[in-house]
């Protein structure tokens, strides 16, 4: 039978129509079977969140002098001593031997050309005879929130020990620590391009509240630092136990180096900005009523609590006023005979590991008990930990967090590695000041 044009011309349309219909049902469904959809492309872990930073080496280029000194070099971490003297050649060979590269403030009579030309760096309370671009920054003061105290109050000008301070003039309400602040910066010079740094000490860790030790840490500095000499100072383990309820046995721990950071960043934070903060640390017994000298593992250990915690460099306390041997050279003379070795390891891992140090670190927590800095570098990740503040020693396990493949896990300057099992690993810490480096790779 001969079939219309009109109803042939409508079978063919449909025939095609349900040829297009096959053809793309087949492209949705892919090579599995009919009405199962094809994987998607696989989801990577969640990025780990940054911990909050001033923006490592990159910070410094905002200050011409220590641009132009280097200090935006991912491959330089400051390290320096307290207030030494520097006369002759052997003066820089010994420092720089222990791991140290920029003095925080000088004596007078050093020689600034001595240390420009080896390379060295300075911070210094007030231009020093012959000073050049090895300066890099300006100290302000030393300790004014606990001797002239928080407040606006007049200044007589005079320092501890040299009459009364604050007018009017009450010995029990020190109250001119702002004034003292701002007078001794503007005597600086200004607009040179160096930036200004403060050290403080247990006013604004201890003794005060956040306001008060907030216009310390963020009115007057580009640099700041905090010493409470945790191991060796009688009178801040007895202040920590009337004022923070320590117990007598967690004032002498590494951990509260780390405090001592944590103490700085909440303050520093709550301006909106953030600057470099550096810790401070005793090498041997500071104060005549101390009962102790640090130890050179305790030493090494308060130096890596604050790293973990987000210092962005260190100070060394070289004086020495307690005890038999008493020196302000200790890292030079007899008296640093126990803990120069150790300021010189650590400076060492310090040194070798600056391209990590200076990396944003990444939030992640390994549980109760241990402190810990998480970092990526290189294609690797950098896990430093020790025993927290509510820690001690022992074995801890750390879970590695999605996206960091554990392939291998190597425990830094220790010659050894780790198994790791379901992307978890197991180690020990012998003391509450043992620290360890680890590195792992896929």
């Amino acid at each position: 039978m001969r079939v219309p044009r009109p109803l042939l011309v409508a079978l063919v349309l449909l025939t095609a129509a349900a040829l297009v219909w096959v053809v793309l049902d087949l492209r949705r469904a892919g090579s599995g079977p009919r009405g199962t959809a094809s994987p998607g492309p696989a989801t990577s872990a969640p990025a780990l969140a940054p911990v909050d930073w001033e923006g490592g080496p990159a910070y410094y280029a905002r200050f011409p002098a220590t641009a132009a000194a280097g200090w935006t070099d991912p491959s330089f971490f400051p390290v320096g001593v307290w207030y030494e003297s520097v006369i002759t050649q052997d003066d820089v060979d010994k420092d720089r031997e222990a791991g140290i590269n920029t003095y925080v403030e000088l004596t007078e009579t050093s020689d600034m050309a001595l240390i420009r030309k080896n390379g060295m760096f300075a911070i210094t309370g007030k231009p020093i005879a012959g000073y050049g671009p090895e300066t890099v920054a300006w100290l302000v003061t030393d300790e004014a929130d606990m001797w002239a105290g928080p407040g606006d109050d007049g200044w007589t000008g005079n320092f501890p020990g040299q009459g009364p301070l604050c007018v009017p003039d009450d010995p029990h309400k020190e109250r001119c620590g702002y004034t003292v602040m701002k007078t001794l910066k503007d005597r600086l010079p200004k607009n040179d391009g160096r930036p200004h740094y403060a050290n403080f000490g247990k006013g604004v860790m201890i003794w005060q509240n956040d306001r008060q030790a907030g216009r310390f840490v963020n009115d007057y500095t580009d640099l700041v630092s905090l010493d409470v000499y945790w191991y060796t100072s009688y009178y801040a383990c007895l202040d920590a136990q009337n004022s923070l309820k320590f117990r007598a046995d967690q004032c002498a721990r590494a951990a509260n180096y780390g405090l001592l950071i944590d103490r700085q960043r909440k303050l520093d934070a709550l301006d909106g900005k953030r600057q470099p903060i550096y810790a401070f640390v005793e090498v041997g017994r500071p104060a005549p009523e101390d009962r102790q000298a640090i130890g050179p593992a305790q030493l090494k250990g308060a130096v890596m609590s604050s790293l973990i915690h987000g210092a962005r460099g260190v100070v060394y306390f070289n004086h020495s006023f307690g005890g038999q041997c008493q020196s302000q050279h200790v890292l030079r003379d007899a008296c640093g005979a126990a803990t120069r070795p150790a300021v010189a390891e650590v400076n060492r891992q310090i040194k070798e590991l600056a391209p990590v140090l200076n990396t944003q670190s990444l939030q992640h927590d390994f549980g109760k008990g241990i402190d810990t800095m998480l970092k990526r570098y290189g294609g690797a990740s950098y896990l430093f930990a020790m025993p927290g503040a509510d820690g001690g020693p022992g074995p801890y396990t750390f879970t590695l967090p999605p996206g960091v493949p554990a392939g291998q896990v190597e425990a830094l300057y220790e010659n050894r590695r780790i198994p790791v099992t379901g992307g978890a690993f197991t180690d020990s810490f012998a003391e509450e000041s043992t620290y360890h480096i680890y590195k792992i790779t896929p």
